[in-house]
Order: C-alpha cells, then sequence, then structure tokens
C-alpha cells in the first residue's frame, strides 16, 4: 500500500487509534453538513474497515491523514472510483477529503489533495480525477479550484437518497486532466 507524504502531512494506512478521532468527528454535524447524517460509532467503524480494505486491496483509496510534525489524526483525504449510483460518472475516480473542524484553514485540504492528485497520475496514470461535492459546498470547490480544476455544470445531479430540501441534494461536478506530456 502507497503512504504519501508532503511538507506537513502524511497519507496512510488507517490505524485503530485512528477509529475514536474519526468516530468523534462524524458525529459532529458541522462536518456531515453537506454529506448526510452524523455517522454512529458502528458506523464510523464500518466506514474505517471499508477504508482498510480498500488500501490494501488496491493499494490506494480513502488515506487516513495526520499532522507529520505532531502525528495528530485529522481526517482523510484520497480517491476512489465513482459509486454506481452515479451512472453518468461510471468509470471516474473521484478525490476527496474530510478533515475534523480544527484542522479547516490551514490549507491541509489542499497540500494533501495535491499529493493524491499526483499519485492518480504520475503513478496509476490516470487520465482524469473527478471531485464531486454539494453545490452549497463552496469550501470545498474552492479546494477543487487550487487544485486547478474546473466545474463541469453538464455532470452535475441530485443526490436521490437525500431529502428534496436538504443541503446536501444538488450534487456538483469538477474534473482536472491530466497534463499531457
Amino acid at each position: 500500500m502507497a503512504e504519501l507524504r508532503t511538507e506537513r502531512l502524511l497519507l496512510r494506512q488507517w490505524e485503530d487509534r485512528d477509529l475514536d478521532p474519526w468516530a468523534a468527528m462524524n458525529a459532529r454535524e458541522e462536518v456531515r453538513r453537506y454529506l448526510g447524517p452524523v455517522l454512529t460509532r458502528d458506523q464510523a467503524a464500518a466506514s474505517v474497515a471499508r477504508f482498510r480494505a480498500a488500501l490494501d486491496e488496491r493499494g490506494w483509496g480513502w488515506w487516513a491523514v495526520e499532522v507529520r510534525e505532531t502525528g495528530r489524526f485529522i481526517g482523510f483525504t484520497g480517491m476512489d472510483p465513482v459509486d454506481d449510483d452515479v451512472p453518468h460518472l461510471a468509470g471516474g475516480v473521484e478525490i476527496g477529503w474530510r478533515l475534523a473542524p480544527d484542522a479547516w484553514g490551514h490549507g491541509y485540504a489542499t497540500e494533501g489533495a495535491r499529493a493524491v492528485v499526483g499519485f492518480a497520475f504520475e503513478t496509476l496514470g490516470l487520465p482524469e480525477v473527478l471531485a464531486i461535492t454539494a453545490e452549497g459546498n463552496t469550501a470545498s470547490q474552492a479546494v477543487m479550484r487550487r487544485l486547478g480544476m474546473t466545474e463541469d455544470p453538464g455532470a452535475a445531479f441530485a443526490d436521490e437518497s437525500a431529502p428534496p430540501d436538504s443541503p446536501y441534494r444538488r450534487q456538483v461536478v469538477y474534473r482536472l486532466e491530466r497534463a499531457a506530456s
């Protein structure tokens, strides 16, 4: 399994010690605002198990993120094949991030995502990556633009699993193509 390092971050396999802060983070409404209902501890544990398995199987996926200087777990960043419930994006690979609120505003999402994009293009040779977020999630969209991604208005969609009036029903899609060599 690949580990990715940046100047300040380590993107690595999930460890048992990550579960408590991951569960606490996903129990916070402000973290889940554009994702759906808060997670129970069991749901958080199940997600960690899925992330570990994907990293072991493929060598890439949703990496745990820690601050190198302190070893503190702050969330995840990585990539995964687009879910089957978004058929018009089938075959694509989505990049993403989710950080604890006390890690917001420090540039960690952009820094970690840049490492993921580099891995996607340089190691895996992917032709493009996608990023998907709720229309109202302007903070994540700002990260996408800092990565050089551009919005694809024709790919936007409604998350049918979300209630009609939820802040995460309308989803926007950004794309980044690998630069020609």
